[in-house]
């Protein structure tokens, strides 16, 4: 077990115990999922009723495996995760979902529990057929589910003060950022996901943060605020919240259904740049997020981009706990304002 946890990156994931899922018909009849080496395509699982998913927060690093924080509500903290594979099921109605199989090990590597993370919607006491089972691309699905995200149609602010939808900004194309003035993208990302599950946006109405129209946002995208008045007692001024932290079904509210185009926009360094008129983080590439780059960038990711790894803004990030009040959005605009 690593206690190293230092300048690393955290995540929540939603993950049910992998007994939740067990085989009601088929070579593995009994067992519960497990890694992929086990695994019998056509065998037929079923979610328990009683099945919830968990709070379970990861940290990364530079290098594999994840590391369970201290902060979770699963899993051993400190113990290391690794990301064994890709599975997907079928749906008695022929839709398909994919999960995400996470193996924690003991401080002798043997296995000490199993996890499954849904990227879409799953059904106590459904059924489920196993269709697919894939170890090679596990890393880059993560990786889209970690990679901070903006919708088509979003307006960026260019370095010259013109507002420009994200789907229209090429490699090259100047962007006005918070701390470092205009700033070159490096690279630009682009995948369509269904919206649902881990992959479903977070609407921020118009107005709600200060924002000049409606923001749409992956769930896990960083906002900066600045706190003239320090209203959720975070203890400073700058501050990151999380767009899923300040859902309230009103101004803030997850939108389900059909597809999204997710754009994913890398500098030199991590930045907070401007969409809608609000400060939002771009993407920071890690152990999460390397995965979603081609193979000839993240080879030579250092040499293209010497300051990928500078500063994740980490220490501005809200706890969690401090965002849990239906009313913490309007606290944080007025916040900025007053």
């Amino acid at each position: 077990m690593s206690t190293n946890q230092t300048n690393r990156s955290a995540q929540t994931l939603h993950v049910y115990r992998a007994e939740m899922i067990r085989v009601i018909n088929g070579a593995n009849l009994g067992d519960s999922l497990s890694f992929a080496d086990e695994l019998v395509p056509d065998d037929v699982y079923r979610l328990s009723p009683l099945a919830a998913t968990v709070r379970m927060r990861v940290q990364t690093g530079g290098n594999p495996p994840f590391q369970i924080a201290s902060d979770t509500d699963m899993g051993l903290p400190g113990a290391d995760l690794h990301l064994d594979c890709c599975v997907t099921f079928m749906s008695p109605s022929g839709e398909t979902v994919e999960c995400l199989v996470l193996v924690e090990v003991d401080e002798d590597g043997n296995v000490a529990q199993i996890y499954t993370l849904p990227l879409g919607k799953m059904t106590p006491n459904a059924e489920y057929v196993l269709v697919g089972v894939n170890s090679d691309n596990a890393l880059q699905r993560f990786a889209q589910v970690a990679c901070v995200s903006f919708t088509a149609g979003t307006m960026i602010t260019m370095a010259n003060g013109a507002q420009r939808p994200v789907e229209d900004l090429a490699v090259g194309d100047r962007v006005l950022t918070r701390d470092d003035g205009p700033q070159e993208i490096r690279w630009l990302g682009h995948h369509t996901a269904r919206a649902v599950g881990a992959f479903t946006p977070i609407l921020i109405r118009e107005g709600t943060l200060n924002n000049t129209r409606d923001l749409l946002v992956c769930p896990d995208h960083r906002l900066f605020i600045y706190q003239r008045s320090d209203e959720i007692g975070a203890g400073r001024s700058e501050i990151l919240v999380r767009a899923r932290h300040l859902v309230n079904d009103i101004t803030v509210m997850p939108v389900t259904g059909g597809f999204i185009d997710y754009y994913q926009m890398l500098f030199d360094s991590h930045q907070i740049i401007y969409a809608e008129g609000i400060a939002a983080e771009s993407m920071l590439v890690d152990t999460r997020t390397g995965a979603a780059l081609p193979d000839d960038m993240s080879d030579k990711l250092g040499e293209l981009i010497p300051g990928h790894r500078r500063s994740g803004f980490g220490e501005l990030e809200v706890q969690e706990t401090l965002l849990t009040r239906p009313d913490v959005a309007d606290l944080l605009r007025k916040s900025s304002t007053g």
